[in-house]
């Protein structure tokens, strides 16, 4: 049996307020998955119907083909948005009592905390009172709490949030080790660049609908090379027809560098204006749009209204 997770037409209100609207998406093991859209998309809603925390009013959620509740926990690892440790005990002591609570016993427990925190380079952090470690050593503590009983299902909400440059280096090699295990890791952010960067599939959502979906690559070729990039030696005058007649954009310009998304113009067009110019072109470059940006298309493509920046 697979660890598929499976929302189907899942629908959650809260009074008058519809939160999630009809959502579908599957998470498929081995495959890093994004749930990604701006505070108020639907994300959190989501994750707590995932996690049996809240259940949904309509629609069906199954992990391996079955139902989500109290039962299927024991699978789940999730690490929450807000951040929670029991400040006064100390971490082996803290990590050994939580994988219990997921049903291991306390001889495998204790095997599999040390083993993390060994991968964690923090062995000796067993002994100490989690209020004694640093903001970022902590962190690392709460991930290890979410994988420790080894579970099928990984749920990171906002995972990079406070960590420095190298203990998020650090995190995305473990994920990537999760992933590369079988695991099915659901991905929740509001940062298209971390999405962007790591997950294979997405579910783009707003207004607590979702709005695309599918794998990165499919979705991003779907909405086409749009954004070119030249890098000339000249006068930069050449490009200004193209601005005049609205047909691209400028998104940057530097010196003997310009950006510009196409507009009605195709990339032969931004070339033939370049040459045209007079100027002598070192590198010309067409390149995918970033997510954020298929994102807002996304958004306004199915009339829903503008949301703020998932950025």
């Amino acid at each position: 049996m697979t660890a598929a997770l499976c929302l189907e037409n899942v629908t959650k209100r809260y009074g008058q307020t519809v939160a999630v609207d009809g959502v579908s998406f599957t998470a498929e093991p081995g495959r890093l998955f994004g749930l990604l859209g701006p505070n108020g998309a639907g994300k959190t809603s989501t994750i707590r119907m995932v996690t049996n925390i809240t259940t949904p009013d309509e629609g069906t959620i199954t992990l391996g083909g079955t139902p989500v509740g109290p039962a299927s926990q024991a699978r789940m690892g999730y690490l929450p948005e807000e951040r929670g440790l029991y400040r006064k005990l100390k971490v082996g002591e803290q990590l050994v009592y939580l994988a219990r609570l997921k049903g291991m016993t306390e001889a495998d427990a204790t095997a599999s905390v040390r083993r993390w925190l060994d991968r964690f380079d923090g062995l000796d952090w067993a002994g100490k009172k989690t209020e004694e470690l640093s903001k970022g050593m902590q962190q690392k503590v709460q991930f290890i709490s979410t994988v420790v009983h080894d579970p099928t299902l990984v749920i990171l909400d906002e995972p990079f949030s406070g960590l420095d440059p190298i203990n998020a280096d650090l995190l995305v090699e473990v994920i990537g080790e999760l992933r590369e295990g079988g695991r099915t890791v659901l991905f929740a952010s509001h940062r298209m660049e971390s999405v962007e960067a790591l997950c294979d599939d997405l579910c783009l959502m707003a207004r607590g609908r979702v709005v695309l979906a599918g794998p990165l690559r499919e979705v991003k070729r779907r909405f086409g090379r749009d954004t070119v990039s030249v890098a000339f030696d000249g006068d930069g005058t050449w490009l200004d027809p193209l601005v005049d007649a609205d047909a691209v954009r400028v998104l940057s310009r530097t010196g003997g560098l310009v950006s510009v998304r196409l507009a009605g113009a195709a990339p032969r067009d931004v070339l033939a204006a370049a040459l045209a110019g007079g100027v002598e072109v070192d590198r010309f470059e067409v390149h995918e749009p970033p997510l954020v940006d298929i994102f807002r298309q996304a958004v306004a493509g199915a009339g829903i209204a503008p949301v703020e920046s998932a950025a």
